[in-house]
C-alpha cells in the first residue's frame, strides 16, 4: 500500500517522500457495520483544519476500497488477538488536533468507528506499579545488613595471619594446655610471653610502631602476672589477674579518652570471632602455598618426639635422680584430664587469637564522642558546690577538734570509746568520697567555660572540695588505724584501707588535671589502679594480717588463732614466729593443706615454697585437744561456731575435747 504524500504548508519547504508519523494519519470512515448491540452510530470524524505552525499536521487520504476494508479490520477487535496498544503521541503535533483527537477516540469506542487518531494530548494512566523484590538479588537471599554503630571505629580488616603469629598462637595454646591445668604460678607468665609475641609479630606485620603508652601498658600488665608467682593468696591473685588482662587490651588498644579507657580495657573480647576467621585464612593461604613444608614438619616433629621419649624412658629407669627431675619438669598428663586440657588448648588458642586480631586491626574507641552538657551560668553553678565546701570545711574543724581534745571528750559527747568511735564513722567517709568523685565529674559536665574567669572559677571550686575531700580521706584511715589498733587486722580492713588510700591518689590526680590539662588524667588513673594492684599484691596482704596479729599478741598477749588458720601459705612465716602452742594451732590446717597438694613446679609460688620449707624444719606437733583447749576453734566472743553441745556439725565421733 502506497501514500501520496501531503501537500507542504509553505512552498517553500517541500516535503520529501517518506512515510508520515502515525499520530498524524486520518483515514476516512468507511460504512458503519452492524453492531452486536443496538447503539447510535458514531459520527464520522470530519478533518480538522491545521494550525499555522511550523510543522502541520499530515493527513493522508485512502487509496480505495481495499485501504479503507484494512483500515476498518484492523480498527475492530478480534477475539483471538488484543486490541493493539495506544502508540504515544508525536511531540510533533499541533495542537489544533485536539478536537479531532477526541473524536477519533469517542469513534474508536463504538464498533462501527473504523478509523484510529491518537490523541497527543490526552492524559494517559500511568503504568501499573511494581512490588520492589523483598530483598535484593531475590527472595531466597538474607537481608542487606546496615552498618552497625561501631563502623565507622573499626579499621579495614587486615591480611591473613602471617606464619610467624601463627607459630607464636599455637605455642601459646600447647603451654595453656600443659601448665595451666595443674593450678596457677609462674606458668601464667610463660603462657603469656608466647601471646605477646603472637600479638607484637601481628602488629609489626599491620605497620604499627611500639609507643611510649603501649610499652608501659604492656610491661605493667606483665608485671602484674608476676604476683601468682610469688603470692599463694587467691584473692590478690585474681586481683591481678583481671588487671593484667585489662593492661594487656589497653595496650593492644592503644586507647586515651574516658571511652576508650573504659571499653578498650574489654575491648579484647570483641575480637575473638573475627580473630578466629583471621586465624583460619592465615592457616588456610599458608597450607595452600606451601603444602610439602608441612608435611616435612610433620614428619620432623613426630621422629623428635619418639626420640625424646624413647632415650628419655630408658634414662629415666636407669638413674632414680634424673627420674625425679624429668617428673617434676614434664607436666603429668592423662586420660581423665583430656577434656580438660583440651579445654584449656582451646582458651589459649582463641585468645591468643584474639589478641593477635586486636593489634593488627584495632577498634579505634577513642572515636566514640561523649557530648558535654550545656552550660549553666556561674551562679547556677557555683553556688551548689560552695554549699558543699562549706559543709566539708565543717566537718573537718570538728575532726581537728577532737583530735586535738583527745578521745575523753568523745566519749563523754557521744558514750562511745575510741574504737567505737571509729568503726561508726570509716565506711560512711568512705561513701563521701565516693560519692564526691561522682559530684566532680557531673560538676565538670555543666560547668561554664565561655570565658577565662569561668576556667578560673571552676579549678577554684573544685580544687578546694578536691582538697578537703583530701583531709576527709585521711580521717577515714586514722578511723581505721584506731579500729585495727583495737581489734586487730583483717583482709577486709586491708582492702577498704587500700581503696581508701588509692582514692586520695585520684583526688591527687584530678588536682594536678586542674593545673596541667585533663587530657593525661584518664590513662593515669588507669595506671594509678594497676600500680594499687601490684603493690597491694607485692606487699602481701595475708603476711601484714599475720605480722599485726603477731605484734598485737606480743604487746596484749590476745590473739584470734581461729581467724589467722584460714590464711593462706603466705603468712607462715609470720606465724611461726609465735609460741607453742599458739604456733602449732595456727599453722595446723596450712600444713595439713601444703601435704595433700602435690603441685609441679610451675604451679607452685614463692610463699608456698617457702611455707614448705618452713613446716619441714619445723613440722606441727601439737593436737586438736590442745588447740580447743586454748579455745582456738572458735569465735572468742561466744559460742565456737559448728559446735552444738559438744559435737561438731558434719562429724559422727563424739570429740570430749
Amino acid at each position: 500500500m502506497s501514500e501520496e504524500p501531503s501537500e507542504p504548508s509553505e512552498p517553500s519547504e517541500p516535503s520529501g517522500p517518506a512515510e508520515p508519523p502515525v499520530s498524524a494519519k486520518v483515514s476516512q470512515p468507511s460504512e458503519p457495520s452492524e453492531p452486536a448491540e443496538p447503539s447510535e452510530p458514531a459520527e464520522p470524524a470530519e478533518p480538522a483544519e491545521p494550525a499555522e505552525s511550523s510543522e502541520p499536521a499530515k493527513v493522508s487520504e485512502p487509496s480505495g476500497a481495499a485501504e479503507s476494508a484494512g483500515v476498518s479490520k484492523a480498527a475492530e477487535p478480534s477475539a483471538d488477538r488484543p486490541p493493539a496498544p495506544r502508540q504515544p503521541s508525536s511531540p510533533d503535533a499541533s495542537p489544533g488536533a485536539a478536537p479531532q483527537a477526541a473524536t477519533t477516540m469517542q469513534a474508536a469506542a463504538s464498533p462501527a468507528t473504523t478509523a484510529a487518531v491518537a490523541a497527543p494530548h490526552l492524559p494517559q494512566a500511568p503504568p501499573p506499579r511494581q512490588a520492589p523484590p523483598p530483598h535484593p538479588g531475590g527472595p531466597w537471599q538474607p537481608p542487606v545488613r546496615r552498618p552497625s554503630a561501631t563502623a565507622k571505629l573499626r579499621p579495614a580488616a587486615p591480611p591473613p595471619a602471617p606464619p610467624a603469629v601463627l607459630a607464636a598462637v599455637l605455642a601459646t595454646a600447647v603451654l595453656s594446655a600443659l601448665l595451666l591445668g595443674d593450678g596457677l604460678g609462674v606458668n601464667a607468665l610463660i603462657v603469656a610471653v608466647p601471646a605477646a609475641l603472637a600479638a607484637a609479630f601481628a602488629a609489626r606485620a599491620a605497620g604499627r610502631r611500639l609507643r611510649p603508652w603501649t610499652a608501659i601498658w604492656a610491661v605493667g600488665g606483665l608485671a602484674l602476672l608476676a604476683v601468682p608467682a610469688l603470692r599463694d593468696a587467691g584473692w590478690p591473685t585474681f586481683l591481678a589477674l583481671v588487671s593484667a588482662f585489662a593492661l594487656g587490651s589497653l595496650a593492644l588498644h592503644g586507647s586515651r579518652s574516658w571511652p576508650g579507657v573504659l571499653i578498650g580495657s574489654v575491648g579484647i573480647l570483641d575480637s575473638i570471632g573475627p580473630g578466629v576467621r583471621w586465624g583460619w585464612l592465615g592457616v588456610r593461604e599458608r597450607a595452600d602455598d606451601s603444602r610439602g613444608r608441612w608435611a616435612t614438619a610433620v614428619r620432623t616433629t613426630a621422629v623428635a618426639l619418639a626420640l625424646l621419649v624413647v632415650f628419655g624412658t630408658l634414662f629415666a629407669s636407669a638413674d632414680a635422680a634424673f627420674a625425679d627431675l624429668l617428673g617434676r619438669l614434664v607436666p603429668d598428663m592423662s586420660i581423665v584430664d583430656g577434656p580438660w586440657r583440651t579445654f584449656l588448648f582451646l582458651v589459649g588458642l582463641v585468645g591468643a587469637l584474639a589478641a593477635a586480631r586486636t593489634a593488627a586491626a584495632p577498634v579505634r574507641w577513642d572515636g566514640i564522642a561523649v557530648r558535654r552538657g550545656k552550660p549553666r551560668a556561674r551562679m547556677e553553678w557555683a553556688l551548689p558546690l560552695i554549699v558543699l565546701n562549706l559543709l566539708f570545711a565543717a566537718f573537718i574543724t570538728l575532726q581537728l577538734v577532737v583530735l586535738l581534745g583527745g578521745y575523753d571528750k568523745v566519749r563523754e559527747a557521744t558514750g562511745l570509746d575510741h574504737a567505737q568511735y571509729a568503726r561508726q564513722g570509716f565506711w560512711q567517709l568512705l561513701w563521701a568520697t565516693l560519692l564526691t568523685l561522682l559530684v566532680i565529674a557531673l560538676a565538670l559536665r555543666w560547668a561554664p567555660r565561655g570565658s577565662a574567669r569561668d576556667r578560673t572559677l571552676v579549678r577554684a571550686v573544685l580544687g578546694t572540695l578536691c582538697v578537703l575531700t583530701l583531709v576527709v580521706v585521711a580521717s577515714a584511715l586514722r578511723r581505721m588505724d584506731l579500729y585495727v589498733d583495737e581489734y586487730g587486722l583483717t583482709r577486709l580492713r586491708i582492702s577498704v584501707a587500700a581503696m581508701e588510700l588509692w582514692l586520695g591518689v585520684v583526688f591527687v590526680l584530678i588536682l594536678a588535671a586542674g593545673v596541667f590539662g585533663t587530657r593525661f588524667l584518664p590513662r593515669a588513673i588507669a595506671v594509678s589502679a594497676a600500680g594499687a594492684v601490684l603493690a597491694f599484691g607485692l606487699v602481701s596482704p595475708d603476711a601484714l594480717v599475720a605480722e599485726q596479729n603477731v605484734r598485737r599478741f606480743e604487746d596484749r598477749g590476745s590473739i584470734d588463732l581461729d581467724y589467722l588458720r584460714g590464711l593462706s601459705a603466705d603468712a607462715v612465716p609470720a606465724l611461726d614466729r609465735l609460741p607453742e602452742p599458739q604456733r602449732s594451732c595456727a599453722l595446723r590446717t596450712v600444713q595439713r593443706e601444703l601435704r595433700g597438694s602435690d603441685s609441679p613446679w610451675y604451679a607452685t609460688s614463692r610463699g608456698e615454697a617457702r611455707a614448705v620449707e618452713i613446716l619441714r624444719e619445723r613440722p606441727v606437733t601439737v593436737d586438736r585437744g590442745t588447740c580447743y583447749g586454748l579455745g582456738t576453734d572458735g569465735v572468742r566472743e561466744g559460742e565456737r561456731e559448728g559446735e552444738q553441745d559438744g559435737y561438731e556439725r558434719g562429724r559422727d565421733a563424739y570429740d570430749p575435747y
